[in-house]
């Protein structure tokens, strides 16, 4: 029994994009994610969006309680289509996967952003992005 894939149809790609970046990006076993060294990379965001207590959307939407959100849906801010009806939910894979080539996943979004180039510094943001709730409180890891 094989596995096939339509290369008609772009959400099969865009999933196994997401697959193939998941694997790829997710730490391997003693690889640890850095939250300090993922702030430091955040660096590099926060000129268009913002996190923690009392952000508010900027160039882009604020990033609180990213993970699990669907793509395209913070209140108040105004999303491109292509962004808007993507489809997406931002799980940790899918994230890694739109850090490292926002275009390549999302065509036509209007992050101008290039994307990362490190794997562990996208690891590193995902940590760091990961730790705010959708009020921009910091969640207590177990």
């Amino acid at each position: 029994m094989g596995f096939a894939i339509s290369v008609g149809n772009k959400m099969p790609r865009r999933l196994l994009t997401a697959f193939i970046a998941a694997l790829i990006l997710l730490p391997a076993p003693g690889m640890a994610q850095d939250i300090a060294a993922g702030e430091a990379v955040f660096k590099k965001c926060a000129a268009c969006h913002a996190v923690g207590e009392g952000a508010k959307n900027r160039v882009g939407p604020v990033l609180n309680g990213v993970i699990g959100r669907p793509a395209g849906k913070v209140e108040g801010f105004k999303y491109s289509s292509a962004m808007a009806d993507s489809g997406l939910v931002w799980d940790e894979a899918t994230l890694a996967n739109y850090l490292k080539s926002p275009k390549d996943l999302v065509p036509k979004t209007k992050m101008a952003f290039a994307g990362l180039k490190e794997d562990a510094d996208i690891l590193n943001l995902v940590a760091y992005l990961k730790q705010f709730a959708d009020d921009g409180t910091k969640v207590v890891a177990p």
